[in-house]
């Protein structure tokens, strides 16, 4: 399991619908709302 990292809830990476790639590693979220914010400013939630 991954963790989503703007809402911290756990998303199966198998069937994560909500996938983005930063710096060379995917990210997962459980929802478009948290995938847009992240891609937004992705360095806010990688602190």
């Amino acid at each position: 399991m991954a963790i989503d990292p703007v809402c911290k809830m756990e998303v199966d990476e198998e069937t994560a619908k909500h996938v983005t790639e930063y710096k060379g590693r995917n990210y997962y979220f459980c929802a478009p709302g948290c995938k847009k914010a992240f891609e937004e400013k992705p360095e806010k939630y990688l602190e």
